[in-house]
This record gives C-alpha cells, structure tokens and sequence, in this order.
C-alpha cells in the first residue's frame, strides 16, 4: 500500500471524526438550550383578591432583548361555556426576568370557572407590544387549573428565590426647583447647603450689631421662636438628608423617605421653618401651635 492512500485514509478517517464530533457538540447544546435556555412560566400563588394572577416569566433576555408589558390568557373551550374567554392585562415594561401580580379583572374568574374547562386548553402569551415578541404557553385546561390552585410561591418569595430585581413603582420626575442655598463646592468637602446651622457658613448669617439691643444682648429685629401644633411629611421626599443636618432631633432620613421622630421636640419653630424652607421638593408641611 502506497505512501500517499496511507495518508487519504488517516484523513478522511480525521475528517469522519470531526464531523461526529461537531455534531454531537451540536447536539449537547441543543439539549442544553432546551433543558435550561427555553423561556420558563412559572404560575405563583396570589395574595390579592380572585381577579389577580400571579406568574413569574424567565428568559434569557441577552439572547432575545425585549421589554415585556403584557399578559394575555386565552380560552379555547369548544365543548363547554363559554366557549372562548381572552383576558389581557398591561404592566410596566420589564427587560430581564421577573414576577408580578397582574390584575386580569373579572373575565379572569369566568375563565377558571368555565363548564367542561377540563376539555378546553389554556393558552398564556407573555409579550412585548414594543417590539412585537411574544411568548406562548399552552396547556390543558385541568393542568391550569391545578397549577392555580396549587401554587404556594408569592411572588416575593420567586423573585427571592432567582435574585430577581425586586419591582419597583415608576414615579413621576420630580421637577427641584433652583434653590439659592446650595453653595458652591467647597475644598474637601463638595457641595455644601449655605444654611445658618451649616459651620462651614455660619459666619455669613451672624447679624450685624445693633446700637439698641434686646433682652440679653440680641438684636431688636430679631425673629421671635415659636412653638409647633404639628410637622409632617408629604409624599415625595427624595432623601436629600437637608433637613435631617438642620434638625436631627426632629428629622430621621430613612432609605426612601423621611419620617418625624417619635416624642420629637416641637419648641423650636424657627429650625423646623428652616428645615422646610431648604427641602428642595417642599415636602415638609408644619403648623404653628396657637
């Protein structure tokens, strides 16, 4: 045997191997995309009222960007009544994978309890009405609704459970107007509040003396303090933290909002005016005591 068809064999005995080999690679993320890459619903157990449906969606968002914002369950029950129910429901756009409880209104529960349901088929879509994607899931009517009735994982506790993001409330773009407080930076120490309780300014609010003094040596001008009936917060702190440097007895910034401290002091009107006058989005409302 010859030199030259010794070595067509070794190569085309080379060449079947990489073929096989290549096709079972093929194969195993073939399987792989199917077992673990396939979008996944998940149905959870609501904790609202009968309307709501509780569902967690996965996928891989990398792969298929898309931002999904609505739910839509059909109804396909020729044997029964009534024979086609179709419910849907919009919610804030999501961009990777999540769990929410979508208020499906009443249709929800003529749906789930449809006669001869155990003939008809379910059908849910996940979607995206941006970007025209969807998602469908169908299944037998009785294997809905035992999923239903048997789900026990909440939404927080799917969300938990996959370190999801947690949802969020979109809230609407707070408009701060220019306050002329916010000094500029200062070296060291970034911006800072030009306010009279400020250190860093406190020189710049000493009054100037007066020849005709008050009691105790304070100016005749000077604004006389007063008590406060009551101080609250109105919605839509954004956790600047100015009132709580002014008045920490009084003001606890918490991590999405401010509170009034329990038993706080209210004798001193004139920092809790100042705490009000500095918060940029005006939320601090107070009412002087009679």
């Amino acid at each position: 045997m010859s030199t030259s068809l010794i070595a067509m064999g070794v190569a085309i005995f080379l060449v079947i191997n990489l073929v096989v080999g290549l096709a079972a690679l093929s194969l195993l993320f073939g399987t792989f995309e199917t077992l673990f890459g396939k979008p996944k619903l998940t149905l959870l157990r609501s904790t609202k009222s009968g309307n709501f449906f509780a569902f967690g969606f996965k996928w891989n968002s990398a792969k298929e960007p898309a931002a999904i914002d609505t739910i839509k369950l059909r109804l396909f029950n020729p044997f029964g009544s009534p024979t086609q129910v179709e419910v849907l429901q919009s919610f804030p756009a999501k961009q990777s994978s999540f769990a929410i409880e979508a208020n499906m209104g009443p249709g929800f529960i003529d749906l789930l309890g449809a006669q001869n349901i155990d003939y008809g088929m379910i059908q849910v879509e996940v979607s995206s009405s941006k970007d025209g994607i969807s998602f469908q899931f169908d299944m037998k009517g009785p294997k809905f609704k035992k999923l239903v009735s048997e789900a026990n994982q909440t939404v927080e506790q799917f969300i938990s459970a996959n370190k999801l993001d947690a949802p969020r409330t979109s809230k609407p773009p707070i408009d701060i107007p220019i306050r002329s407080f916010v000094a500029d930076t200062v070296p060291g120490r970034g911006p800072q509040l030009k306010l009279a309780t400020n250190p860093t300014f406190a020189g710049d609010f000493t009054p100037a003396p007066t020849s005709t003094g008050g009691a105790g040596g304070a100016p005749a001008d000077a604004t006389p303090n007063f008590g406060i009936a009551k101080v609250w917060i109105e919605p839509g702190c954004i956790v600047c933290n100015a009132c709580e440097d002014i008045y920490k007895d009084v003001f606890e910034v918490l991590a999405d909002t401010c509170i009034i401290r329990p038993n706080a002091p209210l004798d001193d009107g004139l920092r809790i005016q100042e705490a009000a006058e500095a918060c940029p989005v005006e939320v601090i409302k107070f009412t002087k005591a009679s």
